[in-house]
């Protein structure tokens, strides 16, 4: 007899509302990713490979009792995705070593007790240039913009609205082809969380909906490519990207943002050591 009680729900093309036990489930988890990315902070640095810096957060999830939701998805091997300077997403580690003036961006998911913490962060590597740190603190006020809309009765495209409004003010363009997700006990769930949208269309927002908001920022055009190797995903005119990436819950009153830093780190490029 299958014991039901251990299989993962299956994705019904509808938003999940989670009670409370969800909360709490949540906060473990979003909680321990973003120990995760705070432990990186002093170990980004030029010379350092970004294998290395994965190695690090396989290590940090194994000894914390956690999961990688990420190897073996779809035959993915590593425990992050860093992506550097005009990678938009999903960039491979690799032993190639990290340069005084990269950015990039370490999105890391785990799973603990079942519950998914998904969290992403641009770090400075060295001294970064003043476009490159603009783009930066641009992309995480864009985050902070889409995520102050979250609340019962907004929709889901007054987040892309105001991520999109930010982006068009500071002459930025937001990436299409990817998004944010629903999430919880599943790594990607309903709905789709659009960043380029129009406020006041898409889906209401309940009490209980889990999902990531993640705005990917590029200087130049918005066009995406992908590499032969099935996932590094870049800008096609090779201009620099940005990305933040927070696990929100909405709440009766607001929104809880699971993946906040222990530290107050939640924008590694500013942190002084």
């Amino acid at each position: 007899m299958t014991d039901t009680s251990l299989l993962l729900p299956m994705r019904t093309g509808e938003i999940r509302i989670h009670d409370a036990e969800g909360f709490e489930g949540m906060r473990k988890a979003g909680r321990l990713v973003a120990e995760c990315l705070d432990m990186l902070v002093p170990e980004v640095k030029p010379g350092v490979t970004t294998e290395h810096l994965d190695t690090l957060v396989r290590e940090f999830v194994m000894d914390h009792g956690a999961t990688s939701a990420t190897i073996g998805y779809r035959g993915y091997r590593h425990a992050s995705c860093i992506s550097l300077n005009h990678v938009i997403c999903h960039g491979i580690p690799s032993a190639k070593p990290l340069k005084e003036g990269d950015i990039a961006n370490i999105d890391v998911t785990l799973i603990i007790d079942g519950w998914h913490g998904d969290h992403s962060r641009m770090y400075g590597v060295g001294n970064v240039k003043r476009k490159a740190e603009r783009l930066m603190d641009i992309t995480y006020d864009a985050l902070m913009a889409g995520i102050a809309q979250i609340r019962p009765g907004k929709r889901f495209g007054d987040i892309g609205g105001a991520i999109s409004e930010i982006a068009r003010l500071n002459r930025m363009s937001v990436v299409e082809d990817f998004c944010g997700h629903g999430l919880g006990r599943l790594f990607h769930d309903e709905p789709n969380v659009v960043h380029s949208a129009d406020y006041n269309t898409g889906p209401e927002l309940k009490p209980g909906m889990f999902f990531t908001v993640e705005p990917m920022l590029n200087l130049g055009r918005k066009d995406a490519a992908i590499l032969p190797d099935g996932w590094t995903a870049v800008t096609r005119d090779r201009q620099l990207s940005a990305q933040y990436e927070h696990s929100v819950g909405v709440t009766e009153d607001g929104v809880e943002i699971f993946t906040t830093s222990p530290k107050g780190w939640h924008q590694p490029h500013k942190v002084q050591l």
